[in-house]
């Protein structure tokens, strides 16, 4: 890499032809990775602030900067070449922006809006930074570089592990809105870090996960989390990365033109089945390996309409804390911060995982299930409803949504549920229901097969 971007030409270390697709001027956008380079420039003269740019920081970094005569062409844009006929950035990473903002969190003027994104979502961090100016609030982005966590825990004291930034403590404890987009390069970078160390971080985090749980149950704070589909992802889903951006936009926008018309059609169906299970004690699900008695009495149902998740398709509860009776496998690897354990089995007793045992990833299952006294027990209890989520991908954004399944949260529970079960855990876990499998509430047939049994 030159000292100087200024000698740099077209057709270098596979740079696209200049201006390729691109016909709006627009502020320069700079990725590089490795030797690939995402980047159109009608000029390359470059201010003097960047002709001493560290070579790590241009592979591991996003840069932006006005330079008369650049333009941004979709291949920075979205990470990617622009497909044949593509000459526009993708339109549907504003539309996801604007049904977050508008819709998911509904941003009013004068609110505190944290962005949280890892760096490879910048294009939609991006997105809803816009939308939260034009919608009048105060936006922050805090990103997120995936060497760092593989740093912490590769060099980091247990000390160092512990530690709470205060500013992080001032973001959870007194913003409105809290907006999470995920778009890993390295889905995979902690497999092989030690459960002790990860259980230690988890549990330093604590009393942030209790004051955002206490804090969303007030109405003190509207988040939500959505998914910017890259190479990372598309690989665990085992798809190129168009077909995955297309899985993951009509999940989104099942309705392009109206999304958020959408969204409330989806909100209202889901509520005949909130409203149906209110009163009920017991649910009873069955399946391959599965025999599982939740208690339910007491607790409140949510309908899970594109609010906090995008996309969404669930409703859940958090069961009575020691009512959890029988045993349980998990269809699906079950993945956690980054490590992937498959073929879970679990034994409760009197609301507590009493025996686990998992055919990898053993070790991590068991430390993760002991780190505190809530994350042996069930916080939420879920059923599945995203008809237009059908296949398994490795990411539980979508993964717990499919319709036919239901899923198990090892940990923490919400407090709008009822649940009194804290934990630094919170550990989705799914089963899928479509071959045999039965859900029946107070002895009523409710789910036979992944579909209702009732007409809802």
């Amino acid at each position: 890499m030159p000292k100087s971007l200024t000698n740099v030409k077209d057709g270098d270390r596979g740079l696209p032809k200049q201006r390729r697709g691109c016909t709006n001027p627009r502020p320069l956008y700079i990725k590089l990775e490795t030797t690939h380079a995402c980047i159109a420039l009608s000029t390359l003269d470059l201010s003097p602030d960047f002709k001493d740019i560290h070579p790590w920081l241009i592979r591991r970094s996003s840069l932006s900067a006005a330079a008369p005569g650049a333009t941004m062409c979709p291949a920075a844009r979205g990470y990617r070449q622009p497909r044949e006929g593509e000459t526009m950035p993708d339109v549907r990473i504003d539309k996801l922006a604007e049904l977050l903002v508008d819709y998911s969190v509904a941003v009013r003027k004068g609110d505190k809006v944290v962005i949280n994104g890892d760096t490879a979502a910048a294009p939609l961090v991006e997105a809803v930074y816009a939308r939260v100016l034009q919608a009048g609030g105060h936006p922050l982005v805090m990103s997120h570089l995936s060497a760092t966590d593989e740093l912490l825990f590769r060099y980091g004291s247990d000390e160092q592990l512990q530690h709470v930034p205060e500013p992080l403590k001032l973001v959870i404890d007194t913003y409105e809105v809290r907006i999470s987009l995920i778009g890993e390069d390295n889905t995979r970078a902690l497999s092989r870090v030690d459960p002790a160390k990860m259980v230690l971080r988890s549990q330093s985090r604590s009393e942030l996960m209790k004051t955002m749980m206490r804090r969303s149950a007030a109405g003190e704070l509207r988040w939500t989390v959505t998914l910017f589909p890259t190479n990372a992802h598309a690989q665990d889903a085992e798809m190129g990365l168009a077909e995955f951006e297309d899985l993951v936009y009509s999940a989104c926008l099942p309705d392009l033109d109206d999304p958020v018309g959408y969204w409330r059609r989806f909100s209202e169906r889901q509520a005949k089945i909130v409203d149906w299970l209110k009163g009920k004690e017991w649910a009873h699900v069955t399946g391959r390996d599965t025999d599982l008695w939740i208690g339910i009495a007491g607790r409140a149902f949510q309908n899970c309409d594109g609010h906090y998740n995008m996309p969404d398709g669930e409703v859940f509860t958090g069961p009575v804390e020691d009512s959890a009776e029988g045993h349980v496998c998990f269809s699906y690897p079950a993945i956690y911060g980054g490590r992937e354990v498959t073929g879970v089995r679990l034994w409760f007793e009197g609301g507590k995982v009493v025996k686990a045992t998992a055919d990898k990833g053993e070790e991590f299952l068991r430390k993760t299930i002991a780190t505190d006294e809530g994350s042996s027990r069930i916080g939420e209890f879920a059923i599945g409803t995203n008809e237009g989520i059908v296949s398994f991908t490795k990411e539980i954004l979508f993964d717990e949504k499919i319709s036919g399944s239901f899923h198990l949260a090892l940990g923490a529970g919400y407090p709008e549920t009822g649940s009194k079960n804290e934990s630094a855990v919170h550990w989705d876990m799914i089963c899928d229901l479509r071959d045999g499998g039965e859900i029946r509430v107070d002895d009523q047939l409710l789910y036979r097969n992944g579909e209702f049994a009732i007409d809802f």
